[in-house]
């Protein structure tokens, strides 16, 4: 069974939003055992510098590299990243599960984003949109869209 890991940083604080992601993840479970990893974000001032957000950001991409498991196929959720429908994402995770990818990993960031170092060595760089969307609920929007082609690659008529 394929293996997912959603890793965030930041933790989920609204109990409709929590609910909405355990609810996908229950659903994806019949496709893939998920976990969901929440980090603590580096803590920054309220008016930070571009050094130490660059700092934060080093900091972090520490966290999230020590979670990364080994032959994963990586996905940094970034605004410069590929544009995909909802089609094309189900054939992208066809395309790993057929390659023998045992292990998908999906990156969301903090306020300030994913450290360069993260994205280059993320396999594919993802963007939902060139709109921002809060962190709590994208986590559900990406939730829901991996569920989504899960059932697209079945065949199924969720995506109707």
């Amino acid at each position: 069974m394929m293996k997912i890991k959603l890793i965030t940083l930041g933790r989920l604080k609204e109990k409709y939003l929590k609910e909405a992601c355990d609810e996908y993840i229950k659903r994806l479970s019949a496709y893939a055992k998920v976990e969901a990893v929440e980090l603590e974000p580096v803590r920054i001032s309220d008016n930070p510098s571009d050094k130490e957000i660059e700092k934060a950001l080093e900091t972090e991409a520490e966290l999230i590299k020590k979670k990364i498991p080994e032959g994963a196929f990586v996905t940094a959720m970034c605004i410069e990243g590929k544009q995909l429908s909802s089609e094309e994402l189900a054939a992208s995770l066809d395309i790993q599960a057929g390659r023998g990818v045992g292990s998908l990993v999906f990156i969301i960031g903090s306020s300030y984003g994913i450290a360069p170092d993260i994205k280059a060595l993320a396999d594919l760089k993802l963007s939902f949109s060139k709109m921002t969307f809060p962190h709590q609920l994208f986590r559900v929007m990406l939730l829901e869209q991996v569920y989504r082609a899960f059932k697209i690659n079945e065949g199924s008529k969720y995506h109707k």
